[in-house]
C-alpha cells in the first residue's frame, strides 16, 4: 500500500513538461528551475521536464534557451531577421534648433556671436551641432574680422527639406503675416532680412579646415627631424 501511494504522489512527467511549458511561455522575463519548482507540485522533476522542452523545441521556430542560468522561450537565432522592421522617424527639432536654424537661412552668411545677437540668448554648441548632423547648415567661411570668425549657412538639404528651389523662395514678412507667424502690430520698419544680400566679405572654408584648429602632425614633425639628422651626418 505504501509504494502504490508513493507511486501515485510523484507528478506525471508529461503533465510538470506541459506545466513547465506554459509557465515559461507566460513569463515576463527568463525563470530559474527554482522559480519554476515553486509554482509545481512537490517532487516534480523540473530538469527533466525543460530537458524534454529543450529537445522537443531543438530546431523550431522558438527555442528554449539558458540565459544567465534562468530558462526562457525565444525566436531562434537564425529567423531574427523576419521580426526586423526598416522605417524612417522623423527627427524632430527642438524650438532652438529651429530658431536658430531660420536665422542661418535669413541672415546666412552668419556667425554664432551674430545668431546669439538675434536669439538674445547663447548659442548651444549641441543645437548647431545638431543643424550640422542633419546636413541642414554647413561651416560656409571666415569672416574677414578680427578672429576670424566662421559663418554659418544653409545647404542643398535645406532647399530639399521645405521644398525650395532657392533661397530667394523663402516667404517673406507678407506671407509670414498672412500665415500667422507674425504679429500685426510689428514696427513699421521692420523688415525680413533677404539671404546673402550685401554679405559681409569671407574666405570659404577650404576642404579639412574644420578639423581641430589646435591640432599638429607630431608623427610628421618627428620623421621630419629624424630626416634632417640623417642629412646631417
Amino acid at each position: 500500500m505504501t509504494g502504490e501511494g508513493e507511486a501515485a504522489s510523484v507528478p506525471d512527467p508529461a503533465e510538470t513538461e506541459r506545466r513547465v511549458e506554459a509557465l515559461l511561455f507566460a513569463a515576463a522575463g527568463p525563470l530559474s528551475l527554482d522559480d519554476l519548482a515553486r509554482r509545481l507540485p512537490e517532487g516534480s522533476d523540473v530538469e527533466g521536464a525543460v530537458a524534454a522542452l529543450q529537445a522537443r523545441y531543438a530546431g523550431r521556430g522558438v527555442e528554449l534557451a539558458c540565459v544567465a542560468d534562468r530558462w526562457r522561450l525565444q525566436t531562434a537565432p537564425d529567423l531574427a531577421f523576419l521580426m526586423t522592421i526598416e522605417r524612417e522617424e522623423p527627427r524632430r527639432l527642438s524650438r532652438a534648433a529651429q530658431e536658430t536654424l531660420a536665422i542661418i537661412a535669413y541672415h546666412q552668411p552668419v556667425t554664432r556671436a551674430e545668431i546669439e545677437s538675434v536669439r538674445g540668448v547663447q548659442a548651444s554648441r549641441g543645437t548647431l551641432d545638431v543643424l550640422l548632423e542633419l546636413k541642414l547648415v554647413r561651416m560656409r567661411g571666415r569672416r574677414r574680422t578680427p578672429g576670424r570668425p566662421v559663418t554659418y549657412g544653409t545647404t542643398d538639404a535645406f532647399l530639399e527639406h521645405f521644398g525650395l528651389a532657392s533661397l530667394a523662395d523663402l516667404p517673406g514678412a507678407a506671407e509670414m503675416r498672412a500665415a500667422g507667424l507674425l504679429s500685426l502690430d510689428l514696427p513699421a520698419d521692420f523688415n525680413v532680412p533677404t539671404p546673402g544680400l550685401a554679405a559681409p566679405e569671407e574666405d570659404p572654408i577650404e576642404d579639412g579646415e574644420d578639423a581641430p584648429e589646435f591640432h599638429m602632425d607630431f608623427l610628421g614633425e618627428v620623421a621630419e627631424g629624424s630626416a634632417g639628422k640623417g642629412d646631417l651626418a
